[in-house]
């Protein structure tokens, strides 16, 4: 069985009220009979429960992070970012998904309601923000990851989506690289129009205008790589360059491009976004957009962790920037044959 606090009071000669403050630290105690708590709770092997003593200090020291789903490819990066800064703060980590929809959010609403957690760190799932936004507006500190472009009403992370897809586009001109087909990511997704106006706009402002009918939207999935290109082709459309919004449909792309018997990067040159470990294990290596997806949870760690030491958190987003990273996958196009008039 397991030992209680009532069992080291009874051991000790005093109430469980006296046991509490000697664990919580609180009030004035004769200091023999506090040594003598603890003497008991050394021999009994008593274990508090941190919840309890949270609790009774006015803070559970649990960090709540509600996120979409464990699935998507730089989750665990953000994860271990978050994880690194609360773990080096005495703080725990609760984490919530939402794989099964409603029901996860009931839970979800259900540990809120029970305040097992001092703030919160957000992955927006789909159709929630407005939720946490109330959550926030009643007290709860809560920092968003990855804000997507929404700017909302409380604190958030990002990072330069928009400078990112002009940096693949800038890479792709240099290259000579003049009529890219583009698979982006989901429709509603703020980061999918930031990453596609950076690239439009970088290309426009060098004379190219986009062939609308080689933007295909999709969903950030390998097979969605695979589709863009093969819905091109079919259609009889030519491209020099890829740029996919993610790493995987990137890679999706490549294969496709391979398995028609074109080389990558001669050929067809491909940009992804992200910078995911997968990126250095495509064939040719990929050259991406590189996220700082850990230094993002770090950031947002550190901001639940500043409020809960007295400081504000801060109007502001924090925004980190993208880096080009450059591997394999791209490289200049092949000169034209000279012209004989």
């Amino acid at each position: 069985m397991s030992i209680t606090i009532a069992d080291v009071a009874a051991r000790a000669g005093v109430s469980k009220t006296t046991v509490s403050r000697v664990l919580n630290g609180k009030g004035e105690l004769d200091l023999r009979t506090a040594e003598r708590v603890r003497q008991v709770i050394a021999e009994l092997g008593y274990v508090p429960s941190a919840r309890a003593v949270g609790l009774a200090r006015g803070r559970t020291r649990i960090v709540g992070m509600l996120v979409p789903s464990l699935t998507w490819p730089w989750m665990g990066e953000v994860l271990q970012g978050a994880v690194d800064v609360v773990e080096s703060e005495g703080y725990g980590l609760l984490l919530f998904t939402c794989n099964r929809g409603e029901e996860s959010m009931q839970q979800f609403a259900s540990q809120v309601s029970a305040q097992s957690f001092d703030g919160l760190l957000v992955i927006e799932p789909e159709g929630t923000l407005a939720y946490i936004e109330q959550l926030h507006a009643r007290g709860l500190p809560v920092v968003l990851i990855d804000d997507r472009a929404k700017q909302p009403l409380f604190p958030s992370v990002a990072t330069t989506n928009r400078a990112g897809g002009a940096a693949a586009a800038q890479h792709l001109l240099e290259l000579g690289r003049h009529r890219p087909l583009v698979i982006t990511g989901v429709g509603w997704f703020g980061c999918t129009h930031e990453r596609l106006d950076g690239f439009r706009d970088t290309y426009a402002a060098a004379g190219i205008e986009l062939d609308p009918r080689l933007v295909f939207e999709g969903d950030f999935t390998h097979d969605c790589g695979r589709r863009g290109v093969q819905q091109a082709l079919d259609a009889g459309l030519k491209f020099d360059s890829i740029f996919a919004h993610n790493d995987l449909s990137a890679g999706g792309a490549i294969q496709a491009v391979r398995e028609t018997g074109r080389n990558v990067p001669n050929d067809v040159s491909v940009v992804g976004f992200d910078d995911i470990p997968y990126a250095q294990h495509t064939e040719p290596p990929l050259t991406t957009v590189h996220q700082p997806m850990r230094q993002m949870g770090q950031a947002a760690a550190r901001m639940l962790m500043g409020y809960f030491g007295g400081r504000p958190l801060p109007e502001e987003p924090k925004v980190l920037p993208t880096t080009l990273i450059v591997r394999s996958s791209t490289a200049p196009a092949p000169a034209r044959p000279a012209q004989h008039t």
